[in-house]
């Protein structure tokens, strides 16, 4: 059985976000989305660690802090480290990817163009962790 889940999307971009609440409204998903603007706005949201989410869908390209600079503060905290972070980003450069599995993703996604494409790899995404063990919930 699915999990609900508790998705925090670290986004710059209004219409991605807009994108990827229509994907959960669209697949009719029960998951809760919190939204931070920027990798600052997350840890703030973070640093609560009462209600941590269960996973982090995690733009590269941000104002403020990018998302490298905030995974690097995330794996080096005690607590947070264990939330999966899977990065959702157009950047397709290869040194980003390595980068970002260094620092210890859980995934790496490229936004398709097609909105199809976006919906089928976000599906997948969340699908996968919804049953994943290490989410109890």
């Amino acid at each position: 059985m699915n999990r609900k889940l508790k998705i925090l999307l670290i986004e710059d971009d209004l219409i991605e976000v807009m994108k990827l609440n229509r994907t959960i409204s669209s697949l009719d998903l029960p998951h809760q989305i919190v939204e931070a603007k920027n990798g600052e706005e997350a840890l703030e949201i973070m640093n609560k660690k009462e209600n941590l989410p269960d996973i982090i869908f995690l733009d590269l390209n941000m104002p403020k802090m990018n998302g490298i600079e905030f995974l690097t503060i995330l794996k080096n905290d005690e607590t947070l480290k264990y939330v999966p972070t899977i990065i959702l980003t157009t950047s397709s450069n290869q040194k980003d990817m390595l980068d970002c599995y260094k620092i210890g993703i859980a995934g790496y996604i490229i936004k398709p163009l097609k909105y199809e494409d976006y919906v089928y790899k976000l599906k997948t995404a969340m699908e996968y962790w919804s049953l994943n063990e290490l989410i109890k919930g």
